[in-house]
Parts: structure tokens; sequence; C-alpha cells
């Protein structure tokens, strides 16, 4: 073999020891990138935790777990950049809520369901209506009973009772200043309305007391609390007993303003009762599509 042949020789080996040496993984030197390197639609690792919820929701039972992105499925999850949990939003009433009504009295559920209330009864006329409507959907509500209709359609009261729903004293004959009374006749006006309520279910629990038109005073508050009820407000009100209110505005406010863990407060007896009986099957309907539960309180 010449000079020259051995020339070439060498240089080939020297080629060959350069392509063995060559460290794995690092760019060829065309600058094209190998296999397993990054592509330019993969977020950088420092901007990995804005990017983490368009790959898609993490396995429930793994919910700290970082996949790593479609495009290099060799790739370890970065640790100083895994994909943030899952957050749930919080209760749209937390409990810590529900005595914002007027002197601290209950305005709010305390949760995610909400209650009908229906002030002003019994009503020989509207009372079974309302009830039939409610059994027809499975909802409890809550019924604030005027104890001389109470002593006057006392199979009302059974009826409301024996169907589940939550009983409310509404004082005897809706006195509008009885908060201002004495705490003697305060006493003896809700006690006689307990009695007459509780004669015709006898067994019941009447676990509410709601003011006539929402008058607090704190004598009241504290008498009906000694006599084992707690004071109870309300979220929504549609100025249902209103006969100047239609049935498509009671419709509309209730829907526009109510909300979980709203308390919306109804007349199964007052002076309007057959436009909230039509705004209520819509209301009933729309609270149904909404995913609404229902509380009797």
């Amino acid at each position: 073999m010449g000079r020259h042949g051995f020339g070439i020789a060498a240089a080939l080996l020297a080629l060959l020891l350069l392509a063995w040496m060559w460290p794995e993984g690092d760019p060829a030197p065309s600058g094209n990138p190998t296999a397993t390197e990054p592509t330019g639609t993969e977020a950088p690792a420092s901007s990995a935790d804005e990017e983490a919820p368009d790959t898609g929701d993490p396995a429930p039972t793994e919910p700290d777990s970082s996949a790593p992105a479609a495009t290099t499925p060799a790739a370890s999850p970065s640790p100083e950049s895994p994909a943030p949990p899952p957050t749930s939003a919080p209760p749209a009433e937390p409990a810590s809520n529900a005595y914002d009504g007027p002197l601290g009295t209950r305005n709010h559920t305390g949760d995610d369901a909400v209650a009908l209330t229906f002030d002003d009864g019994p009503s020989p006329e509207w009372t079974p209506k309302v009830l039939d409507m409610l059994r027809e959907r499975g909802v409890k509500a809550t019924f604030c009973l005027i104890g001389a209709y109470a002593e006057a359609y006392p199979e009302l009261v059974a009826d409301i009772a024996r169907e589940g729903h939550t009983l409310c004293n509404h004082s005897w004959y809706h006195e509008f200043d009885l908060g201002e009374w004495s705490e003697e006749e305060i006493r003896a006006n809700l006690q006689r309305t307990n009695d007459a309520i509780l004669k015709a279910a006898p067994g019941a629990e009447v676990a509410y007391f709601r003011h006539p038109g929402g008058r607090w005073t704190d004598e009241a508050i504290a008498v009906a609390a000694d006599l084992g009820m707690e004071s109870l407000h309300w979220t929504v009100d549609p100025s249902d007993w209103d006969n100047e209110t239609t049935e498509a505005q009671i419709r509309e406010h209730v829907l526009d303003r109510a909300g979980p863990g709203a308390i919306i407060l109804l007349h199964d007896g007052a002076a309007n009762q057959k436009d909230m009986c039509g705004a209520l099957e819509s209301i009933l309907a729309e609270f149904e599509r909404r995913g609404y539960a229902y509380t009797g309180l």
C-alpha cells in the first residue's frame, strides 16, 4: 500500500472514531431535531402550569399526576412544573351566610338546595292546588300558617304535615305589629297559633316562625326561640300577594333572582293566588331543568 493509501485509511478511521464518540441525544451537526427533542409545539418547562389544563383533566384518583405532552411520549413529567390539581367551585350559599336576614334571621338554606315557602294559609281553595303540584314533582316545602286559618281548616294542616312538609308559625291573625307587643302578648299569640296547628296535626313539629310582613324585632325573635322556633326570613320576594303583580312578573322575578341556597317567599293564602299558582308551574319546571334540589328546611 502506498503513502496515499495509508493517508486515506487513516482519515476514514478518524471519521469512524468521531462518529462513535459523538454524545447521544445532542443535536446533529445539521441542526435538525432528533426523535427525542421537544418540538416547537410543546410548551417550555417554565409555562407548563399555564398549558396543563389544555392537556385534559387528570384521572380522578390521581389529581396531582402530570401526563407528558402527546408529542413526547418518551419524556417524563417535569418535577418542577406539575399540572395543577383540579379545583371545584365553592358552594353558592355557604352555611356561614345562612343568617343574613334582618336581625340575624335565616334567609338562606345554608347549602345548594332551594326552599319554597308558602305564607298566609291554609286556604281551602288554593292550598290543595299547591299540594298537588308539589306532590307531582316530589317537592317538599315549608308552609307558614296563620293560626286562625289552621283552626278553621284543620284537615288542610293535617294534609300538609302528612305529606312531609315543614310547618311554620305565622302568628294568629297576621298581626303586622306583633313584634311591638309585650313579651307576654307575643308569647300568647305564638302559643295559641302553635296549639291550633298541633291540634290539627298531633305529633308534628312547628320548627319555624315567620313574622308577618318581615317586621322583625328582637323581642319576637327571642320569644320564638324560647318556644323552640327558628326565625325564618327569605331571599326572594316576588310580591305575589299583590293583585297588581302578574303571573309573568312573579315567574320572571323568581327565576331571575333565585339560585342555589335561596329561600323563596310565595303565598298560598292572600289575594293573588291564581297568578302565583300559574307562575309556580313554570318555576318548578325551570328549577327541575336547572337541577336544583329542594329542602323543606
